[in-house]
C-alpha cells in the first residue's frame, strides 16, 4: 500500500480582486512495510500573501480538458418562512439528472440549506459522485454592496463558515470539503483574513452560467458553452424557485461538452492537478 503525500506549492499574485493560486501535489511514494493507508486529506491551496486565504477560480488551462460544474444550494437564514409557505429552495429534479448523466459535482451549500433539508443534504454528502462544501451558514454577504444582500459583521465571518460546518454535520454529511464560496462571490482583504484561521479555500468561477432567475434555458446553455475552457469553473444553482431552468441546462450542456472532448471532475480534482 501506499500513503498519498502531497507538497502544495502555491505561487499567488495579489492584485485587486486577490484572486491566487495553484496547487502542485508531489507524487506518491511507497510506504514502509507494515503500515496502513491513511485517507488523504483533500487539497487546498497554500495561503496567499500575509496569509491570506487563498482563491481559487479555475484549474490549469493544459492539463487536459477537465471542467468542474458547481451549484450553489443558496438559502439564507430568514428565509424559512418563505420555505414553509412553499418556495422550493431544493432542485431534485437537477441532482436526479445529475445522477443519471453521471456527472460529478461539486455543491457549495449553506448550513441553513442543510438544516432545511438535511435528508438531502445527508443524501448528496454520502454520495461519491458529489463532494459538499461551504457557502456560509446565513448567506449573507462578507462585503457591503452585494446585490443587496443582508451583511455578516468582520467578527461574526468566521463563526458563520464553522457554523455551516456544524449544520452539515448535524445533517449527516460525514466529510465536508475545506472549500469555502463567499455568497454572491463578493470579498475583500477583510474577508480573506477572517477566513485564514478555518483553513479553507475559497472558490470562485471563470464562467457565470447565468442561471439565476433565468427562464431562457437557450440562453443559458450557450453561455455556458461558448464560455468553457480546459479547467474552467462554472457556478450553477441549486434552488428551483431562484434557478428553474437549471436542471434543462444540464441535461444540454453535459452532452454537449463530452462532444467536444471535455471530462467532468469535482472542484477537489481541479485544485489537486
Amino acid at each position: 500500500m501506499i500513503t498519498l503525500v502531497r507538497r502544495i506549492t502555491a505561487a499567488c499574485a495579489l492584485s485587486a480582486a486577490l484572486t491566487a493560486c495553484a496547487a502542485t501535489p508531489q507524487p506518491a511514494r511507497p510506504a514502509p512495510s507494515g503500515t496502513t493507508t491513511a485517507p488523504s486529506a483533500p487539497p487546498t491551496l497554500a495561503p496567499g500573501p500575509g496569509g491570506l486565504t487563498p482563491v481559487f477560480k479555475n484549474g490549469s488551462r493544459t492539463h487536459g480538458r477537465t471542467v468542474a460544474l458547481t451549484f450553489d444550494a443558496d438559502m439564507t437564514a430568514d428565509q424559512g418562512a418563505r420555505a414553509a409557505a412553499g418556495e422550493h429552495f431544493d432542485n431534485p429534479g437537477l441532482i436526479a439528472a445529475l445522477r443519471a448523466l453521471k456527472v460529478p459535482a461539486t455543491v457549495f451549500m449553506t448550513g441553513r440549506w442543510a438544516e432545511q433539508y438535511p435528508e438531502q443534504a445527508r443524501s448528496l454528502g454520502r454520495d461519491p459522485l458529489f463532494e459538499v462544501a461551504n457557502h456560509s451558514y446565513s448567506h449573507y454577504a462578507f462585503t457591503g454592496d452585494c446585490y443587496g444582500l443582508p451583511t455578516v459583521s468582520g467578527d461574526r465571518m468566521r463563526a458563520d463558515v464553522e457554523r455551516a460546518y456544524a449544520a452539515f454535520r448535524r445533517a449527516g454529511v460525514p466529510d465536508a470539503r475545506p472549500y469555502f464560496r463567499f455568497p454572491g462571490g463578493c470579498y475583500d482583504r477583510r474577508a480573506l483574513k477572517a477566513l485564514t484561521p478555518v483553513g479553507v479555500t475559497a472558490v470562485q468561477w471563470d464562467v457565470v452560467s447565468g442561471d439565476a432567475f433565468a427562464t431562457d434555458a437557450d440562453a443559458v446553455t450557450r453561455q455556458v458553452l461558448e464560455g468553457v475552457r480546459p479547467g474552467s469553473v462554472v457556478v450553477m444553482h441549486c434552488t428551483r424557485s431562484a434557478a428553474p431552468t437549471t436542471e434543462r441546462v444540464v441535461r444540454e450542456v453535459v452532452p454537449e461538452l463530452r462532444e467536444r472532448g471535455f471530462r467532468f471532475v469535482k472542484v477537489s480534482e481541479l485544485i489537486g492537478s
